[in-house]
């Protein structure tokens, strides 16, 4: 059995040889082919090695289209930060390239993509916003102007999903005074949204609990005002029809 097993890797690695034997004795506009055709089939796992080979052997008729195409085989398998690396060695190799923007703009994509859900470190989404901006400023005319924006206006609330998880989670050890300062932060934006809902309910929660009444009706009545018929409003109503009550 050992010696069955022996002989099968053995044929593995002189099958291995071998290939990489004729993959040095192909052409490289051959191999620039051959890579081109599997990406147009969507086959990118068995284009790469013949972008890999084309990028190594610095041929200026083709190493640039190469490198990104390297870096869009990774891009379309997901795997985001082999792309990443990729297209920052495109434009570190060829910066004059004449579609140079398309690495740097899918160089916040692959950020993006790597960013984790709220409750988890955010500083992927923080380089995707910083990488989206560098982008629009570098190529203001860009057509991909406008998505780079709608992502960077999803990374942003992205980050007030993590400031809210970090209110509530505070909310929760019972340290209102760190909980309110994220609610705060987010109230104080203006925004008409989930998260502003939510921050005036907790903070509203915050000043029954600490017995605040005053504070707690300036909230309430707030949250009123702009979700007038949500189950929150609807809650801390009822809250303040008991504490009028007990009066």
């Amino acid at each position: 059995m050992k010696k069955l097993i022996f002989l099968s890797l053995l044929g593995i690695v002189l099958l291995s040889c071998s290939a990489n034997k004729i993959s040095k004795e192909i052409p490289v506009e051959k191999k620039m082919q051959q890579g081109n055709e599997y990406f147009q089939k969507g086959k990118y796992n068995r284009a790469i090695p013949y972008f890999i080979d084309v990028v190594y052997e610095r041929n200026a008729a083709f190493t640039v289209e190469a490198q990104e195409k390297l870096a869009d085989c990774y891009f379309n398998l997901h795997k985001y930060s082999d792309a990443r690396f990729e297209y920052q060695e495109l434009i570190r190799l060829f910066p004059d390239y004449k579609d140079i923007g398309k690495a740097y703009f899918r160089i916040g994509v692959c950020h993006f993509k790597e960013s984790l859900s709220p409750p988890y470190t955010q500083e992927a989404t923080q380089n995707a916003i910083d990488a989206f901006r560098t982008f629009i400023e570098k190529f203001p005319f860009d057509e991909r102007k406008q998505k780079a924006i709608e992502y960077i206006q999803k990374c942003q609330y992205k980050l007030l999903e993590k400031k809210f998880e970090n209110g509530v989670t505070y909310f929760k050890l019972y340290d209102y005074s760190a909980a309110l300062m994220y609610f705060d932060e987010i109230i104080a934006l203006g925004n008409r949204n989930e998260l502003d809902l939510k921050s005036f309910y907790y903070s509203a929660k915050i000043y029954y609990k600490r017995k605040d009444w005053q504070n707690m009706r300036k909230y309430g009545e707030k949250l009123f005002e702009r979700y007038p018929d949500s189950k929150e409003a609807k809650k801390i109503k009822s809250l303040l029809r008991k504490i009028a009550e007990k009066k």
